[in-house]
């Protein structure tokens, strides 16, 4: 009997049947969720993936209609202890754990990609153990496939740069550039790549400050009179290191361009027999060789001897 707020209704405390402690699945709906189905037990399991305790719940029900009711209506010294047991006590089966997907090894004709994939068990809350492939029984999960297997566009090839040219100073160097298949094995036309993103084929350089202008002179010519004394001309030129003209060259280091020269002149003596010798005046002939008049054959004739020793 209730003496408890004045009730006018028999009550008694009553232990409602517990729901049974295995033959559910692992992994299934958490047994929090499942007590508000059983309607008598209040947080019935703490886990549900692996072993856990069901709690029984001990409420206060009228006798005559078995309704529940608040426990201020019965007796508290007559409540029943609530009583707890392991539930879900076989281990949860082992399952697969699939990683995310790698970036592609290429970006185009075919490349490969890879993930993570193990055999686990959930052994609790943060807890997880690695088995054997073997322990799996469901098909094993690709780790590797192929990826982005189309086909990539032609693309440009550079060749390696050429010597700076020229060997000094500001200069250029200059590379080809060939339009390629993907695999590299076909030269294309140029229409057939990407013109924006054309390599450059010619690029600036310097090997240095180059060596001053210096003269450069010619080899001389032939001497201007066939006989005694005459002129020959040579170039000369001011060049730079690279062989260009150049007027940095100093004036005061200019060599001669022009220079004296003289041709052997043959006798011609009267006779084979004839002696070569001076048929005019002792002082005369000296005077022809001084003024360089022996090229001439009047002066050679009569001053044989002196021309001839010149």
């Amino acid at each position: 009997m209730c003496f408890y707020h004045g009730c006018l209704f028999p009550t008694i405390y009553s232990i409602p049947n517990p729901p049974p402690s295995s033959g559910h699945q692992c992994n299934s709906l958490p047994l929090a969720g499942r007590a508000g189905q059983l309607a008598s037990f209040k947080a019935n399991t703490f886990a549900a993936a692996w072993t856990g305790v069901q709690r029984q719940e001990v409420v206060c029900k009228r006798l005559d209609d078995s309704s529940i009711v608040q426990n201020n209506y019965c007796d508290p010294d007559t409540k029943p202890p609530e009583k707890r047991r392991a539930c879900n006590i076989e281990p949860c089966s082992p399952e697969w754990f699939i990683g995310d997907w790698s970036e592609c090894s290429k970006t185009c004709d075919g490349g490969l990609r890879t993930r993570a994939v193990l055999c686990i068990r959930k052994m609790g809350p943060a807890e997880e153990k690695t088995l054997d492939y073997s322990a799996c029984l469901t098909h094993r999960p690709a780790e590797i496939e192929s990826c982005n297997n189309l086909p990539c566009p032609p693309q440009w090839v550079a060749l390696d740069w050429s010597e700076c040219t020229p060997k000094c100073g500001s200069g250029f160097k200059h590379r080809i550039v060939l339009c390629k298949s993907s695999d590299l094995s076909k030269t294309l036309s140029a229409a057939q790549c990407p013109y924006g993103s054309k390599p450059p084929t010619r690029m600036r350089c310097s090997l240095g400050r180059c060596p001053p202008a210096r003269w450069v002179t010619g080899d001389w010519g032939q001497c201007s009179a066939q006989c005694g004394l005459g002129q020959q001309m040579r170039i000369v030129q001011c060049l730079s290191f690279t062989g260009q003209a150049s007027r940095d060259c100093p004036e005061t280091m200019r060599p001669p361009s022009m220079q004296q020269c003289e041709s052997k002149c043959d006798g011609t003596p009267t006779s084979n027999t004839e002696e070569c010798k001076d048929v005019s005046k002792v002082a005369y002939c000296p005077l022809v060789h001084k003024f360089q008049f022996c090229n001439r054959a009047y002066f050679r004739q009569i001053c044989c001897k002196t021309c001839q020793g010149q």
